[in-house]
């Protein structure tokens, strides 16, 4: 079962996420913000094995270009998708040059997502 890291602030919309990737047989692994996330995939001895991220821009702490930029640097076969509610079109073509496989405009349709996630997750093996 493919394990995906959800990092958003925003617990509605995490849940929502989650509860859709659930349903489509994922494993979800959670994070409120980049800090955490960077925590929970480095905890152990062991990094923990992720098939793929989703993204949030704009959160506390560690926000997601923060984020990205450390996975991509320490887990570059990492596939991520952004999902932000403040669309910015210079930087989703940065980002999606730069290696990030999608980039999602909250509210993110569940097929739009349950797409995304499939093809980085596929892309990754």
């Amino acid at each position: 079962m493919p394990r995906i890291l959800v990092i958003e602030d925003e617990v509605e919309i995490r849940s929502i996420v989650k509860h859709h990737l659930v349903n489509a047989n994922y494993e979800v692994v959670e994070a409120e913000q980049g800090e955490e996330a960077i925590q929970k995939i480095n905890k152990g001895d062991n990094p923990l094995n992720i098939d793929a991220a989703i993204c949030d821009i704009r959160m506390p702490k560690i926000n997601g270009m923060e984020a990205i930029s450390y996975f991509q640097k320490e887990y570059p076969t990492l596939p991520l998708i952004v999902m932000t509610g403040f669309p910015d079109t210079q930087r989703a073509v940065s980002l999606l040059k730069n290696g990030v496989k999608d980039y999602l405009v909250k509210p993110v349709e569940k097929d739009t997502l349950l797409a995304a996630v499939k093809k980085a997750v596929l892309e990754r093996y």
